[in-house]
């Protein structure tokens, strides 16, 4: 009976994530706790970082409140009001309840694909998937076997501006919150990352600048490298030199051939992709500067 009653009053309560960037001040983290706990709020987690050479503070926090006795927009006015005003606070109010839209950008390499999509109907993310967009036809009957639309929007110097409008389009028809470069092969206008800022994640192998190229494994192999790795980042107009979200290496010997090279890097590649989506859907990842702040 105990844990039953448990169960129903866990599901009474709404769970929120706050987000705070400002200038380092006194006084933030007891003014924000104190205003959670005079609405009837429980804190649950919190954490905070100071960039000290540009004196901003940053802070992550999540709380719980009575369903019944909790209104978001009215939280928003007041914490405005009473909290943000007074420390000229950016913040951000999320909703634990509410799953996001991510669409998926793919072009021929299936792996990162297949391994979302895997992660995605095992419950591991929580979110929606409401398309899948491809400048080619090979990985579409993979989207039609975990039944998501595909889309094939083909990509050529001559009709970028018409590509970008019809991504666009599909993008605002299915109300997408954020976009996953799942080893899509193209390069991202900057009139499309505009419309999406820190909200495009891509992934890449971690020669860059190094190896550059079409077969930068086969590159690294012939100079005898010892380290593979892989980085997801937020896409930016200038291109792999967004802020970073998450990296990983392994290492490698003479031993391995180009094909063993081939395969771990796919492998970092799965994970760090899925960390990255991970972070960015717990609200866990701050940018400023070109830099991220990722809370634990």
């Amino acid at each position: 009976m105990v844990d039953f009653y448990f169960f129903l009053n866990f599901t009474n309560m709404k769970k929120i994530t706050i987000l705070i960037h400002c200038k380092d001040q006194s006084g933030i983290i007891a003014a924000v706790t104190n205003f959670i706990a005079s609405i009837g709020g429980n804190i649950v987690y919190i954490d905070q970082h100071v960039d000290q050479e540009q004196e901003v503070f940053f802070m992550r926090l999540e709380g719980e409140f009575e369903k019944a006795s909790f209104n978001t927009s009215d939280f928003k006015i007041q914490f405005q009001q009473k909290i943000a005003d007074l420390f000229n606070m950016s913040w951000e109010l999320h909703t634990a309840a509410y799953l996001p839209k991510m669409a998926l950008f793919v072009s021929k390499y299936e792996h990162c694909l297949y391994d979302i999509l895997g992660r995605y109907k095992s419950g591991e993310l929580a979110l929606e998937i409401p398309l899948i967009v491809s400048n080619h036809l090979d990985l579409k009957p993979i989207a039609d076997s975990f039944g998501i639309p595909f889309f094939h929007v083909p990509v050529s110097k001559d009709n970028k501006s018409e590509t970008e409008a019809k991504h666009l389009a599909l993008l605002s028809e299915h109300a997408i919150d954020f976009i996953v470069l799942a080893r899509y092969m193209q390069i991202i206008p900057e009139g499309f990352i505009n419309q999406y800022p820190h909200k495009i994640i891509n992934i890449h192998h971690s020669f860059l600048p190094a190896f550059v190229g079409a077969k930068p494994y086969h590159s690294a192999y012939k100079r005898g490298v010892k380290i593979i790795g892989a980085t997801s980042h937020y896409v930016t107009v200038e291109l792999d030199a967004g802020p970073i979200i998450e990296q990983d290496v392994t290492r490698v010997s003479h031993t391995h051939s180009i094909s063993d090279l081939v395969s771990k890097g796919r492998d970092l590649e799965k994970i760090v992709l899925s960390t990255g989506i991970k972070l960015h859907l717990d609200r866990k990842v701050m940018v400023y500067n070109n830099k991220t702040v990722i809370f634990s």
